[in-house]
Order: C-alpha cells, then structure tokens, then sequence
C-alpha cells in the first residue's frame, strides 16, 4: 500500500473491520455460531493432555445385559439390591452411590432394603427432580427428609453432548442437591472438607481452596443457555477405563478385590443398552465417532471432578468475560486486516493466514489445558473473513494506483524500469500524483532538422507511419537506457535520466549522465540506418539535433486530476533545450554527410569521470534567455573526427 495513501486506507481498514467485527458479534449475539463453538471447544479439550489422576477413589459396580439376562428380568428386586448393598458396604467404603430409581417396590425384600437404607448412612440413592405430576420421580421414602436422596438429572444441550453439570436446584418450593454432589461430600466428609460459601460471593460455591463460580447463560459460547439451579462447566478427562469396574455377579459372588472397595466410593448402576441411560460427552469426539458413557460413569465422572477441585488443586474452568472476549475477537480481526493491508502473493496469503489459524488453535488448546475456555471460531472468522475483504479492497486501489502510475508513464519506460517504478510507488506517488521533489536529472532533448520539407512531400497517411517508425525506434533506444519520456511534440522528444533514481549519489548521478551519452550515441546509430532505409523508400534523408544537461529539476505531475501530465521543470531542462536548437541553421553548413548533433553542458562532462568518448569544447555561448555565458561541448562518435 502506498505509504501516501496509508491514512486513507487505514480508516478504510478500520471501517472495514469494524463492520466485520460488529456483524460477527451479531451472528454469535443471535446464536448463530454456537453449534460451531461448542464443537471447537470439544476439540480443544479432546487435544489436552490427560489429567486423570491414579489416585481417583472410585470404583463402579455395574448392572451389564448380560447381568439381567442371568436374572432374567428387569429392574432387580429389592432384596438382591438388598443383597448387593451388603456386601458392597462390607468392604467399607466411604461412600456408596446407588444410581437406580426404588421409588417403587420390587417386591420381594422391601422391608430388608429400608433396614439397610437405614442403617447405612453412607448409602446415597437417586430421584427426578420436580413433581410427580412434572415427571419427577420420588426416592425410597425411607431416605426422605435425611439429605441422602440426590437427583440425577443431567443437561444436555441441544447437539446431544452433555457439557455442564447441576449440583442445586431449587423450584422456588423445594431446594435439592444433586446425587453426584452429596456423594462427593460424603465421601470428603471424613476429611473435614465441607462445602461453603466463597468470602468474596456468598452466592458462590466454595470447595476446598477453589471458588466454583455459577454457570451463567452467556459463558462460552454459549447464548441465553437455560442456566437453572447451580451449574458448573464439566472439566472432565476421559480414558477407557477410566475406573476400575465389577459386574453385579461378581459382586454378590466376592470375586471383587477388596482394597478397591475399602475406603472408597462406590457407585451402583446400570449399564445395560436396553436401559437407554447413556450420553455423549465433550471429551470423547464428536457424535458420530464418540463413544456414550453410561449414566453411572458420568456421575463417577462428575465427583471425580468435585473431589479434584477439593483435593487435587484442579481449578474450575474459567471463562472470558463479555469485555475480554470482545476484545480477543477484536485483536484477530484487526490482525486479519493488517494482513490483507501488508502481505502480498496468493501463497504468502494463504501460509500466513494458515499459520494465524494454528497459533489460535494453539492458544485455544493451551487455554484448554490450564483450565480456560478461549473462543476460537468468532476470531478464526474474524481473521479470515477482515483479511480477505482487506485484501480485496487494498488489491481494488493497487488497481487504481496501478493504472493512475501507468496513465503517467505509459509507454514512456522500459518493462523492466516500468515494474520498479510499481514496486517503488511509495516513494513516487501521493493521492495518485507523482509526488513533487526535486532530484538532479540529466535531461536529453532531441528534434528533427528537414522533418517539415519531408513532411510536405508525403501524403498524412505516410507521414504518419513516418513519423511513427521514428518514434518507435528512438523510443526503444531511450527505455533501454533508462531513460524516460517525458514530453513528445511534434517530432520533438523529451527524457530524462534519474528521474526515477531512489538514491542521489554522486555515483548514481554520474551513472546517469554517462547513460544519457551513451542513449545519444545509439540514436545517432539508428539515425543512420534510418535514413538509408528511407532514402530506399525515396524519401529525403533528415538530421537530428540533441542537447543535453545535467542539473537540479523539480519532478512531478501537473494538471488536473482527470488529465495529469508527468513532467520535470527547471534551468537545466531549459538549457537542455537551448543546446538543442543553438544556431541551428549553423549547422546546415557542415558536412551533410554528419546526421546528428550533440551538445553537452558542462556539468553533464564533469559528471562524465573518465571516458572513451570524443568531445570538443565549443567555447562559452550566451543561450537564449540567459544572461551569462555558459560552456558547451560538441560530442562526436569514434567513426568521426575531431576538427
């Protein structure tokens, strides 16, 4: 981008990204981006590092298909509940998790099950929360009213995938704690580590040294989320086999080891898939290839994380306040414009845009593994979409610059001088006008002697592939040089050299004036090939008169924003053409044999050095609009000699 146009695009680009950013805040206000969103955050936390920690304390009973079909039916009676319980706490645990609804009897050993459920106060069953009449399911009613019914509910958002976990809920009529809450604290109980309220929000949960702040609607990335009750984002790290597992037979045959049952938690429930109590879980893939985890290892899950938060120092899952993830996304749009403002090259684009995504990736994944929720889909959109838009709008006023540079120097360059100028536009050009600055140019101006007695003798048509041949080849001669046109008229041609210089050193300036002789001496070579063709042609033969000088000009374009004109203005641009045309019918007495004549100022051969050329100093002569006398030179090429 042109450092002249920096300001304009840049509160384009700010425009721009403001646009961007507000619309993509939009579609995610709108929930829009949540599906999105929420599958990122599953693989972010799919690619940390497992966290489970050996020491886990719990132990899974479980109820398998093949367990009923050796009972032969479906749910298992009081009494083998009665029966599996007793051994279960014979090994004594801490804690005993029965995830399975007897709010029914299952006749028969109802009367030996409330014995137990009694006298085992370390026993935790379940409920449905609500009403009967709202589909709750009650506990056995012997459990009521003792803090040992827990209800197992689960949240599961609308992709399937269960994210958040409930400890509370209230109705406004009945206040109740979840099943895997009371079993965390019964088994932290014997630790003295007791659930409180945080010093700071006495409406904040406080467990061991860690606040567990509430689950709010708009966390994460989720938008107006049902966050009813108390709710924790689920921090949870799965590995097949997560903890160690007994079948009810084996169980009730004594075939488990006892010190996994000795002083732990265990946990009692159902894993038959003709039960249907199973859930997707972020930590384990997507839906498709995601293995479900039954109901009772997601509640061992869940007090894992509880007594990790309590013992472990395992911090609850942060997430970015409105403000901060405002501004992250902020920080990846504006980045994205900046890319699309400075990089250039479909593969550059492309790679560095790719290495963006991968260090936001990277960031996410980071955040993910030290317990933080970072958004990664509304900044890789932001990123993206601003870079591709910046990159149209600045690749539109290249364009426009492009053709505004080339509307000044077309066909006036080489290709190869042509491109530098483009590659150098910061320099040269300022709200599409060649910026004005004053360079010292060694200026060559070049007309015709007899153009007017060949110009009478031809038909316009002729004259005009005449005149055009002419051009064309002196042209050439000037680009390869590195000059460049600057006026034509008539048959007259204007160019300069160091024009488009970046650097005025004395070298450079030499270098330049150097090339000027060296063009006029290849035009005075062409002249005569020039004119031995047309005098086959039959037409008459033509001299040409060059002048050139070397000295400070001011470079720049003048007229009107529809019609500008490159130019380069001065004293030396005007003794350059006074030495052009100095005594010009004087020069009709030489040999006509000699086609063309230099002039130089005396300034262009003191920049000269050391050189092969042929010079003879004409003497100092008053030009014409000048009031002192100045030395000029007459250049001769080696085939002519000097009088």
């Amino acid at each position: 981008m042109l450092v002249s146009h920096f300001r304009s695009p840049i509160i384009h680009i700010a425009v721009i990204s403001l646009l961007v950013f507000f619309g993509i805040m939009g579609l995610r206000s709108q929930g829009f981006l949540q599906a999105l969103e929420l599958q990122a955050y599953d693989w972010s936390l799919q690619l940390r590092p497992d966290r489970i920690s050996q020491s886990l304390p719990i132990t899974l009973v479980t109820i398998t298909e093949q367990d009923i079909r050796e009972l032969g039916h479906w749910p298992i009676s009081d009494e083998l509940l009665a029966k599996a319980l007793t051994r279960i706490h014979s090994y004594h645990p801490r804690a005993i998790g029965v995830d399975i609804y007897r709010d029914l009897e299952v006749p028969p050993g109802r009367a030996a099950l409330n014995k137990i459920l009694r006298e085992y106060s370390e026993i935790i069953m379940v409920k449905k929360f609500g009403k009967l009449e709202d589909g709750g399911i009650p506990g056995p009613s012997v459990l009521q009213g003792t803090g040992r019914l827990g209800f197992s509910d689960v949240i599961v958002d609308a992709d399937g995938v269960v994210r958040r976990g409930l400890l509370f809920l209230d109705d406004g009529t009945t206040f109740s704690h979840s099943f895997s809450f009371l079993v965390g604290m019964k088994y932290l109980e014997v630790e003295g580590v007791k659930p409180s309220s945080a010093k700071d929000n006495s409406d904040w949960l406080q467990l061991g040294q860690h606040v567990l702040p509430p689950f709010e609607s708009q966390d994460g990335s989720y938008v107006e989320a049902d966050a009813q009750g108390y709710q924790i984002l689920l921090n949870l790290n799965r590995r097949d086999p997560a903890f160690p597992t007994w079948s009810l037979q084996a169980v009730l045959a004594g075939e488990v080891e006892p010190e996994l049952m000795h002083d732990r938690i265990v946990l009692l429930g159902v894993v038959s898939e003709g039960v249907k109590d199973f859930f997707y879980t972020s930590q384990c893939g997507t839906l498709m290839a995601c293995p479900r985890v039954s109901g009772i290892e997601l509640h061992a899950h869940i007090v894992a994380q509880l007594l990790q938060h309590a013992r472990e120092n395992l911090a609850p899952l942060a997430t970015l306040s409105d403000l901060q993830e405002a501004g992250w996304l902020a920080f990846w749009v504006m980045g994205g414009g900046l890319v699309g403002l400075w990089v250039r090259g479909a593969w550059w684009f492309s790679g560095i845009v790719l290495v963006g995504l991968l260090a936001l990736g990277a960031v996410v994944v980071w955040a993910s593994a030290n317990n933080g929720w970072i958004p990664w889909v509304p900044p890789a959109m932001g990123w993206v979409v601003n870079a591709m838009i910046v990159t149209a709008l600045v690749s539109k006023q290249e364009q426009k610059d492009r053709h505004a540079l080339m509307g000044l120097f077309a066909r006036h360059v080489s290709p190869q001088v042509a491109e530098a100028i483009w590659e150098q536009r910061e320099e040269f050009l300022e709200q599409g006008r060649w910026r004005p600055k004053t360079l010292v140019v060694t200026t060559l101006f070049t007309d015709l002697e007899g153009f007017t007695t060949v110009a009478e003798k031809m038909p316009p048509d002729q004259l005009w592939e005449w005149l055009n041949t002419y051009m064309d080849n002196m042209v050439k001669i000037i680009t390869d040089h590195g000059g460049l046109i600057d006026d034509y008229y008539g048959d007259m041609i204007k160019a300069g050299f160091g024009v488009l210089t970046r650097e005025q050193t004395d070298e450079q300036i030499s270098h330049n004036a150097r090339q000027a002789v060296k063009c006029s001496l290849a035009m005075e070579q062409e002249m005569l090939g020039l004119n031995a063709k047309w005098k086959q042609q039959g037409f008459s033969s033509v001299r040409m008169r060059i002048g050139i000088n070397t000295g400070p000009v001011m470079v720049g374009s003048l007229g009107s924003a529809e019609r500008l004109k490159f130019t380069t203005i001065g004293d030396a641009v005007n003794i350059a053409a006074r030495l052009e045309n100095l005594e010009k019918d004087l020069w009709k007495a030489e040999d006509p044999n000699t086609v063309c004549r230099i002039l130089i100022g005396e300034k262009t051969k003191h920049k000269l050095g050391a050189h092969p050329w042929l010079f003879k100093e004409v003497g100092s002569v008053m030009l014409k609009g000048k009031t002192q006398e100045l030395p000029i030179y007459r250049l001769y090429s080696k085939e002519q000699a000097v009088e």
